[in-house]
């Protein structure tokens, strides 16, 4: 029987689980694609991160046809940081080509928070207008209303941060991003499960699969980190004390106990979760399998 795609899963309802692969800073994909290999019967699709943090990496196109080659299923991020209308457009319609259908659209970090602060950054689009231009390259036109020869079929998705104060704002965004022809959404990461509740509850009328993010915790310094810099996350105390009362040999543990007990709450909240391991993607199986999952 044929295995069914991350976009038919979705559709069908299931509950469905994502995580991330951030490219190597060089050539050396080969680690990546053995901890991909690792839980790819638990995973359902990988998200390929696009110069994530604005740092600079081998490419989230090449990576994600490398996947493709290995019997995985992408998702590639694209970011409007670093390329304008015309190379955009492109790279979406190399990504059809190259067997590629999950696409989501982010607007990016700026370049000033990486390792090349100087470089320019682009920003011709943000995530919205770029979800619009994906959805008229499907329809066969470019930006423009050129005539396509050979149109892409894609399965877009964007972002959206429950956590943001106010939410209200987020919501406005969302709604765009859906009009657009966003068809899923990834959230910024989670760690209170009330916020998100009452999030789930002001999006239900959408009707659109959500999936929870979830960042693994490593310190509690990145805890607080997070908490004074990272617009829409707000990580409870008892998490900050939980990683502070640790030994270092013992933070993977807890961070995987604070991983599957937030995952066990998401569970009937949203249509599946979608893992930011930050390096630590060879703990996954645990929290999958901690999570019940």
């Amino acid at each position: 029987m044929e295995k069914k795609s991350f976009s038919e899963k979705l559709k069908e309802g299931r509950f469905v689980i994502t995580s991330e692969i951030g490219p190597p800073k060089g050539t050396n994909i080969e680690p990546h694609l053995k901890e991909a290999d690792h839980i790819k019967e638990k995973v359902d699709a990988f998200n390929v991160t696009d110069l994530q943090s604005s740092v600079m990496r081998l490419g989230s196109l090449a990576t994600c046809r490398l996947l493709v080659e290995n019997g995985f299923e992408p998702i590639f991020q694209i970011t409007c940081r670093d390329r304008n209308r015309l190379a955009l457009q492109s790279d979406l319609l190399s990504a059809s080509v190259l067997g590629i259908k999950n696409i989501l659209c982010l607007t990016g970090d700026h370049t000033t928070l990486g390792d090349h602060p100087d470089a320019k950054p682009v920003f011709d689009l943000d995530a919205v207008s770029l979800l619009k231009v994906a959805t008229d390259l499907m329809n066969g036109k470019d930006m423009k209303g050129n005539e396509l020869d050979g149109k892409p079929e894609f399965f877009l998705g964007a972002v959206v941060s429950p956590g943001y104060d106010p939410v209200e704002l987020q919501i406005i965004k969302m709604e765009k991003k859906i009009e657009a022809g966003a068809r899923f959404f990834q959230t910024q990461a989670v760690y209170d499960l009330k916020i998100f509740e009452k999030f789930m509850q002001k999006i239900q009328k959408y009707n659109i699969p959500i999936l929870g993010g979830i960042v693994l915790l490593k310190t509690a310094g990145m805890a607080k980190y997070m908490n004074e810099k990272v617009a829409g996350v707000s990580v409870p105390d008892k998490y900050i004390k939980m990683m502070a009362d640790a030994k270092k040999e013992e933070r993977p543990k807890v961070s995987i106990k604070i991983a599957s007990e937030l995952i066990k709450g998401m569970r009937g909240l949203c249509q599946g979760i979608h893992i930011m391991p930050l390096g630590w993607e060879r703990y996954v199986p645990q929290v999958l399998e901690e999570s019940g999952l």
